[in-house]
């Protein structure tokens, strides 16, 4: 019992955490641009499928209550993207010489996606050795209402905008600047410096 309440603690503290986060980005896109966003889409990783109905419970509420602070009642079109990485799942073209790798921006939803669900997989790299893996996306909340090929389109397109990598990576950028943040906070504040980081780095995503 002691155990769950200690997780149940962690969590808690964790959602508050996220909640603040979130509200500080919406407060700071506000100051730098004078204005709100008019829609917001939230990449999140690290997601296994077992924990999605969670996520959709506890962090998709959460930030629906952030956005309510600042948008009040009317709030803002929304979509929660979750992003998979760890599949099983592999896919191959058809070509003269036999199966290969799918190009990059191949997209696959339908057939093997689940007809109760918004979801796709996307293959958004070039290998030069072995199979290719794709990225497994469901979108859990949209209120946006974009149609699903811009949706994927603007995924791939994000995939593009890493700053340290002149081709594209497995998840779009967003993820990718966060899973670096989140490991050279650790790393660096807590093996190195010792000490929070120099503000000024906030608006520098460059240096990931």
């Amino acid at each position: 019992m002691t155990h769950f309440a200690h997780k149940y603690n962690m969590c808690n503290k964790v959602l508050c955490k996220n909640l603040f986060y979130f509200s500080e980005a919406l407060a700071k896109y506000r100051t730098k641009n004078g204005a709100l966003p008019t829609s917001i889409i939230i990449y999140r990783d690290g997601v296994g499928e077992g924990q999605i109905s969670h996520v959709h419970k506890t962090e998709v509420r959460l930030l629906q209550t952030a956005c309510e602070q600042f948008y009040g009642k009317s709030s803002v079109p929304l979509a929660f993207v979750i992003v998979i990485k760890r599949i099983s799942t592999r896919f191959f073209a058809l070509s003269n010489r036999g199966p290969e790798n799918p190009l990059p921006s191949t997209i696959i939803d339908s057939v093997v996606t689940d007809p109760t669900k918004y979801d796709f997989f996307l293959v958004s790299q070039h290998v030069r050795q072995g199979t290719v893996t794709p990225t497994h996306y469901q979108v859990i909340e949209d209120t946006l209402g974009l149609p699903p090929n811009i949706m994927q389109r603007l995924t791939f397109k994000l995939t593009h905008m890493y700053y340290n990598w002149s081709g594209t990576v497995r998840v779009p950028a967003p993820c990718q600047l966060a899973h670096k943040l989140a490991h050279k906070l650790a790393f660096l504040t807590g093996q190195s410096l010792r000490r929070s980081p120099n503000i000024g780095l906030d608006e520098l995503l460059y240096f990931l």
